[in-house]
């Protein structure tokens, strides 16, 4: 009340401060900033195992490949601009980039597009070895002009099944450092439908498969082990696959890198955030616009009637006190 009262011919207070907002802002100030910038790749398994059908979009039961497309789709809207992407995907021991790293919202089309025709009929081998493509994803991302972090979506099915003479040591492996792997696929063991080349099912790939298979030492793309390519004869034939938390955790831990369930996105881009970015980009905040804001208000307020105010509060306060 009081303050009010001293403050009740304060019109020349006021377009003083407009006039010193409005000075300010002619000078156009600005705040520095800075934003952590990251060039990703995300390595998509497209593997046969990656055509079972147990995750929900919307309800609607869909492959994992779709889901993790879907998933990557709807991380890529995340991005702040300036950070870069590239595609890459992943088969027998190998692991193939469609294009370096590339600005998102430039190429957000570009980027969506190659994502919707991934398929698993560009895989360049039937079998699955996910612990030797790490170490080619090492030596693909060295050929990049500028470093990459590595979000890695699989389900983590060796195929055949790995021994102790086809299991490559990685623990001197010094390439994975950030690298994420992400799970995709549940927990309930699930066929794997079986397709032709253009597509269509059938049948489901059988338990001999996917079974421990001689194997030797030295694996190279030509001798990683091989498996039967038959069909299931009967129900209880087919080869039940699921997500193996298990073997990508410890995996991930070898290569000194880190997991995450790739059924829920807040997950994924929190621990997307864990990893180093890729460069600091130095960026300033101008604040013209806040000084003529405030000028703005300061301007209007001249015009409120300062009496009415006091009146109406001394009034409130009458009020209360009857009371």
């Amino acid at each position: 009340m009081r303050f009010l009262e001293k403050f009740k011919n304060s019109s020349n207070l006021l377009l003083l401060l407009t006039f010193i907002c409005l000075s300010v802002a002619l000078y156009n100030p600005s705040i520095p900033i800075t934003k952590n910038i990251y060039n990703y790749i995300f390595i998509v398994d497209i593997s046969q195992s990656m055509n079972t059908k147990d995750m929900l979009i919307e309800n609607k039961e869909v492959s994992r490949i779709d889901f993790t497309k879907s998933m990557i789709s709807n991380l890529l809207e995340r991005l702040p601009c300036k950070s870069k992407v590239s595609i890459g995907m992943f088969a027998g021991v190998s692991v193939a980039a469609t294009y370096t790293p590339i600005e998102v919202c430039k190429n957000f089309s570009v980027i969506n597009s190659t994502i919707d025709n991934l398929d698993w009929r560009s895989t360049w081998s039937g079998n699955t070895r996910i612990r030797e493509s790490m170490v080619n994803l090492a030596r693909l991302i060295r050929s990049f002009p500028e470093s990459a972090q590595v979000i890695y979506f699989t389900d983590g099915e060796e195929a055949p099944k790995l021994h102790v003479f086809n299991t490559r040591d990685l623990s001197q492996f010094q390439g994975g450092n950030d690298w994420l792997l992400v799970g995709v696929g549940s927990d309930k063991g699930t066929p794997i439908p079986k397709y032709d080349s253009q597509n269509q099912l059938i049948g489901y790939w059988s338990n001999e498969s996917f079974a421990l298979q001689p194997g030797i030492a030295q694996i190279s793309q030509s001798n990683i082990g091989t498996r039967e390519n038959k069909v299931a004869f009967s129900e209880s034939d087919r080869y039940l696959s699921k997500l193996d938390e298990k073997y990508l955790l410890d995996l991930s831990k070898e290569i000194k890198g880190n997991y995450v369930k790739g059924n829920n996105i807040n997950q994924i881009l929190a621990a997307m955030e864990k990893q180093k970015p890729s460069w600091r980009d130095q960026t300033t905040l101008p604040l013209r616009y806040f000084f003529i804001i405030i000028a703005l208000i300061f301007f209007l307020m001249r015009f409120v009637t300062i009496d009415k105010i006091i009146a109406k509060l001394k009034k409130s306060k009458n009020v209360r006190a009857a009371n």
